[in-house]
């Protein structure tokens, strides 16, 4: 297949993204008035490589291997021509977080250093990858299905690719090639990916190529040298507030913000404007929609300026709460800690 390895021209604005290593971390005030949906423009960028410029007319997706009866190749057109099915879900980087292990708990880990950025929600439209599998006759002992994106090999470690078991590939993971009612945007997948709900980003392999199926599991470096053992994602919560906004003495405000977990729905958050002492419950709404994320709401008037931290923690529907301190992560995954939020309040 001909492709053009290299990286989309077109600025990403600063004051939507910090950049990290090349890659782009959404800014949380950047969502702030925003609908349930992560803009196009907003959703953070994570490439291990560079963004591939593919075109469609050429681009074929092969699915094969021991796990199924019959080898298939699909072009986009038979693609788009499929059952198609619609979700809202998230899509977040596993290292989401990561630098907190570091400006919040003094303990540093390696990695690209995220905030709380590394994710975002989109409806996304494609094809039930159990249907592919079906139509290419999945045998019973069928164990890993291995995706393998066109971005270009990355150092020694070759093209990316992260097995996923059967079991969650027959589930609920999308062919998608859609995103928020448009065509996927080269950054995040052109022409087709995987989306897989809840799990860390990894196993949503963009520029999708070939997919193999395995009868024996399977292992490659996205599993092994690069996040072993991570799959579902934790408690999280965000403000849709700039990292050291100002604030005036007074009010009240409303404070905007978002929680979420790869285990299911979120069914409390709480806000802390004094350092922990006390905890008040945020109000929300959209119960139609709160699978991906859920987005809350609370009043603040503060009394006195100065600096003042703002603490957001959530409980999904597993009954996992957002703990004060998480431990260690070699590779830095899962920071599931309350993340204290500064601001600094100011007469008005």
């Amino acid at each position: 297949m001909k492709q053009a390895l290299e990286t989309v021209v077109k600025p990403l604005p600063d004051h939507l993204f910090t950049l990290l290593e090349g890659n782009a971390e959404m800014r949380w005030e950047a969502m702030a008035g925003e609908g349930y949906h992560t803009p196009n423009d907003r959703f953070f960028v994570r490439n291990h490589t560079s963004t591939p410029l593919i075109d469609a007319a050429t681009w074929r997706l092969r699915l094969h291997g021991p796990g199924v009866r019959h080898s298939r190749t699909y072009d986009y057109r038979q693609l788009l021509a499929m059952p198609a099915r619609t979700v809202d879900t998230a899509i977040e980087c596993a290292g989401n977080g990561r630098r907190f292990y570091d400006v919040q708990q003094h303990d540093p880990v390696p990695g690209i250093q995220w905030g709380l950025g590394g994710i975002g929600v989109a409806r996304w439209r494609g094809v039930p990858l159990s249907h592919l599998l079906q139509h290419a006759g999945l045998r019973p002992d069928a164990v890993d299905v291995v995706p393998r994106g066109l971005d270009a090999p990355f150092e020694e470690y070759g093209h990316v690719r992260r097995p996923l078991p059967v079991g969650k590939a027959m589930d609920d993971v999308l062919v998608a090639y859609e995103m928020n009612g448009v065509p996927l945007p080269p950054d995040h997948g052109f022409p087709a990916r995987l989306v897989v709900p809840g799990w860390v980003g990894i196993a949503s392999i963009k520029w999708l190529g070939d997919m193999e199926v395995t009868t024996e599991e399977a292992f490659t470096p996205w599993n092994t040298v690069f996040y072993p053992e991570v799959t579902t994602q934790p408690v999280r919560s965000a403000f849709e507030v700039a990292w050291n906004a100002t604030i005036t003495v007074g009010g009240p405000h409303i404070l905007h913000g978002r929680s979420w977990s790869g285990n299911g729905r979120i069914v409390r958050v709480e806000i802390s404007f004094d350092g922990g002492l006390t905890w008040q419950q945020a109000e929300h709404h959209g119960h139609h929609l709160v699978g991906a994320w859920l987005p809350w709401h609370i009043g603040w008037a503060p009394q006195r300026p100065g600096p003042h931290v703002l603490m957001a923690r959530a409980t999904d529907e597993s009954g996992a709460t957002q703990p004060l301190i998480t431990p260690r992560q070699a590779f830095g995954y899962h920071f599931d800690a309350v993340v204290r939020h500064p601001v600094q309040v100011v007469l008005g």
